[in-house]
């Protein structure tokens, strides 16, 4: 075979990660308990899938662990081999090893550490056997003889399915490979032709045929195998029968113009893309945002009805043409969360407590750049919760709780945000503990006699706090919140924490759904102008004597039936001569939260491109990015969660 790997490598590891995702999560319910049929089947699939791709590639080892666990995952669906913990333990582990070999897998690569141990493992559960060295006996598509070497494999029950694949396929042979998998999951494929060994080393494009034996109809099978990709035409044929095959054979090789209309007509409208090149075109489409802002303002009262017209169609284009890049980046949240559930069961596993976790929003989509980044975060509060919130099963007894404790991760859209929120059940944050330590370290003064939410996150949100006894594997170091805040703060986010003692703690945090480009009113304060996200902004009024008054000393702004805090932008960005009277007020909003802001001036609206930049650590925590208005000049995005925190 001269099939050059490293070619593939990127859609190979691509392709097995989606099998992989699969497999973890049929073992997860596998571990729930109910019928095991259905799970089993799942990840017998994804692990046989895994193992052809692999040999396709030549990386041998992958592909020999892979039958290793193939060979007891059949033991078990055959009822030789009863399912313990012990063994789901193993297969949880093998999974993992399938995992980690896929980034060091070559063509000569040798059986990993994490794939001797696993192997082991399997063996010990399954009482020294079952482990290896069971062979499935070939059927019809493995290209085994059948018994009369005359017959003809498309002779007998169930439907024909052809299959032309694409002109520009990549990895040919690891294509038709999948388009068997996906038929096998409708039923059973009793033959392929070519075999399937023969399809797995093509280098070019095939067309080929398979009879299943299924219930399926003939749209489902054609939808089934145009999800395995870059697949052409299929026909499904229920009607069978010599005469029609041959003719269909004759024709085999065969394009006519009617075929290619319906090929044309229901090909797979989709393609992989690398990242890096959706980012390079939001760059772009950034730089061109700030040109046209740029050539509005040249031309704006120029007196050319015509330039005027021309320059605000192209404007709307523009304009047109940032949305579709946007809806590009788009992908749902599961892309990210469907990891969580196996990081939460090990957790759980490893500090033997039970919990109970729910997925919530999983269809909710955000940037991409931005669903890479935020998974960090929601580790390090999925482990805190189930390390420091969520109780023993004797605690949780003893308080009258259900020994599995409820963590849940919840997903949902909120106007210009995506919000994600993580919580739980458990005991809630120890105030007192939490007090004791602020007052021991200075953060808050010897009179304080209770924290409210926001005072309980910023002390814990501090690098190094912590209120833990002992650290254990998964937190306790004081770098969990902090590390939250951070990062968050660094997309352009913000976090907020509730949490009530013996009830439980909910952490939200709250992101852009695009980091790229925004809408913000700009404001200016002395020569500065800075620039607040739109999103955040309620309404503007005029500064008055009638709106500001004075209550126990300090400012407020009484707005209809509110009394609302009021915070000086000078004051607050620690301006010289700050302080004095100012000429508007900006109400801002974060969730339920609404907050007055003095400015000199509005200096109007504009897209902005946002651009991130690295804050000094013991600055001011005020800005969640920068950006280049239209006129050149730079300015600072406001973050309006620290503009509360002062609130």
């Amino acid at each position: 075979m001269n099939l050059d790997p490293s070619r593939y490598a990127d859609l190979f590891r691509t392709e097995s990660r989606e099998q992989l995702s699969a497999i973890n999560r049929a073992l997860l319910e596998l571990e729930g308990g109910g019928d095991h049929a259905e799970p089993l089947s799942v990840i017998f699939r994804a692990v046989h899938t895994v193992k052809g791709m692999s040999a396709t590639m030549g990386f041998h080892a992958l592909a020999e662990f892979a039958h290793d666990v193939e060979s007891l995952l059949d033991r078990i669906r055959r009822g030789e081999q009863r399912l313990t913990r012990e063994l789901m333990d193993a297969l949880f582990a093998a999974a993992d090893a399938l995992e980690s070999g896929l980034d060091s897998a070559t063509e000569d690569a040798p059986r990993t550490t994490a794939m001797a141990t696993a192997l082991t493992r399997m063996r010990d559960a399954a009482g020294g056997s079952g482990a290896s060295g069971v062979v499935a006996t070939p059927g019809p598509e493995s290209g085994a003889p059948a018994d009369d070497a005359g017959a003809d494999p498309m002779d007998g029950p169930g439907v024909i399915v052809r299959v032309r694949q694409s002109a520009g396929v990549l990895l040919p042979g690891v294509r038709a490979f999948l388009v068997v998998e996906k038929a096998r999951a409708l039923g059973e494929v009793a033959a392929v032709s070519p075999a399937i060994a023969l399809l797995q080393v093509a280098e070019t494009p095939q067309a080929f045929a398979l009879r299943l034996v299924t219930t399926a109809s003939a749209e489902e099978i054609e939808r089934a195998i145009r999800a395995a990709g870059d697949v052409e035409r299929v026909e499904v044929d229920a009607s069978g029968g010599r005469r029609q095959r041959a003719s269909r054979e004759q024709r085999a090789g065969e394009v006519t113009p009617e075929d290619a209309t319906r090929a044309g007509a229901g090909a797979a409208r989709s393609i992989r893309m690398d990242l890096a090149r959706l980012d390079a075109l939001m760059n772009l489409i950034g730089e061109l945002v700030i040109t046209r802002g740029r050539l509005l303002q040249l031309t704006a009262g120029n007196g050319d009805p015509a330039l005027d017209e021309e320059m605000q169609r192209a404007s709307r284009l523009i304009g047109d043409l940032h949305a579709e890049i946007v809806t590009s980046r788009m992908v749902p949240v599961w892309q990210v969360f469907d990891r969580f559930p196996r990081l939460v069961r090990d957790a759980a596993r490893q500090l033997d407590k039970e919990v109970s976790f729910v997925v919530l929003g999983r269809e909710i989509e955000l940037d991409r750049s931005l669903l890479d980044e935020v998974g960090e975060p929601v580790v390090h509060l999925l482990r805190n919760a189930v390390d420091h919130g969520i109780e023993t099963p004797a605690e949780r007894g003893a308080a009258g709780k259900p020994r599995a404790g409820r963590l849940e991760l919840a997903a949902a859209r909120d106007r210009a945000a995506v919000i994600i929120r993580v919580s739980d059940d458990g005991r809630g944050i120890d105030r007192a503990k939490v007090l004791a330590q602020a007052k021991a370290k200075g953060l808050v003064g010897a009179e304080t006699a209770q924290l409210d939410d926001d005072q309980l996150f910023r002390c814990i949100a501090l690098p190094g706090f912590t209120t833990a006894e002992q650290v254990s594997g998964l937190s306790g170091r004081g770098v969990g919140i902090d590390a939250v805040q951070t990062k968050v703060r660094a997309l352009g986010g913000s976090v907020a924490l509730v949490s009530v003692e013996g009830e439980g703690t909910e952490v939200t945090i709250r992101l852009p759904v695009t980091l790229a480009i925004i809408r913000a009113v700009l404001a200016r304060s002395g020569a500065e102008r800075y620039a607040l996200p739109l999103a955040h902004v309620r309404e503007t009024l005029e500064y008055g004597a009638g709106t500001v008054q004075r209550v126990k000393g300090k400012e407020v702004l009484v707005l209809r039936d509110e009394v609302l805090p009021l915070l000086y932008l000078r004051d607050v960005v620690r301006q010289e001569g700050a302080g004095g009277t100012g000429g508007e007020i900006v109400v801002l909003e974060r969730g339920e939260r609404r907050s007055g802001l003095v400015v000199d001036e509005l200096v109007g609206q504009e897209e902005i491109v946002v651009k991130q930049f690295d804050a000094a650590r013991d600055g001011l925590a005020l800005f969640s990015g920068a950006t280049i208005l239209a006129d050149g000049a730079p300015a600072l995005i406001m973050d309006v969660g620290s503009l509360f925190q002062g609130a």
